[in-house]
């Protein structure tokens, strides 16, 4: 019998955003369950993505929008690669920065920035992200992949150049609250 995210959601899901839930219920069956973990891998590649479809449509999310499905393939993704505990607690823009010893100073962590700013589309957005979580993930850095969702869903729309502001503002605004954080995550 195939689980489904009805089967194992959480008992109060009216508190939850659709994001949140998505992401708690990646993050609890990838710890059980290698296969789906194995499948969900795959998602943010085009040809293989469709592995994502049946668990995306459970979710609600309208498979013939790519501005709507590529956020969670790409996310769904992250999460299957990273395994974290939980949900990281690392704006994105501050998740960039504390991949690199020298954080917002880092010439390579700007221009890494600068390379995800400069994104029209949420397809291409989804594109640059897809190097910068594996490097967060090889680096020990867990963002917050719910915060992350919301954004790139939020993308296609009037609150793209807000979006991308909130990144730029989150790298280079490195705040006492920011590096415990940063710590924090590193140290999980």
């Amino acid at each position: 019998m195939v689980q489904t995210p009805a089967d194992t959601a959480p008992k109060n899901p009216g508190k939850q955003s659709r994001t949140e839930r998505f992401v708690n219920y990646v993050l609890d069956r990838i710890k059980k369950d290698n296969g789906f973990a194995a499948q969900l891998k795959r998602a943010d590649n085009p040809a293989t993505e469709y592995q994502s479809w049946e668990l995306l449509a459970h979710f609600g999310v309208d498979l013939e929008k790519e501005w709507k499905r590529l956020p969670y393939c790409t996310v769904g993704a992250a999460l299957a690669k990273a395994k974290p505990a939980a949900n990281g607690k690392l704006p994105f823009g501050a998740a960039i920065a504390a991949c690199f010893d020298e954080g917002s100073q880092s010439d390579q962590a700007k221009a890494r920035l600068r390379r995800l700013l400069a994104c029209t589309s949420t397809s291409e957005a989804c594109r640059i992200l897809r190097p910068l979580l594996t490097l967060m993930t090889n680096r020990g850095v867990t963002p917050d992949f719910v915060q992350l969702l919301e954004q790139l869903l939020w993308y296609s729309g009037n609150r793209q150049e807000q979006i991308r502001a909130r990144w730029a503002q989150e790298f280079y605004r490195r705040t006492a609250e920011v590096d415990e954080i940063a710590t924090e995550s590193t140290h999980d």
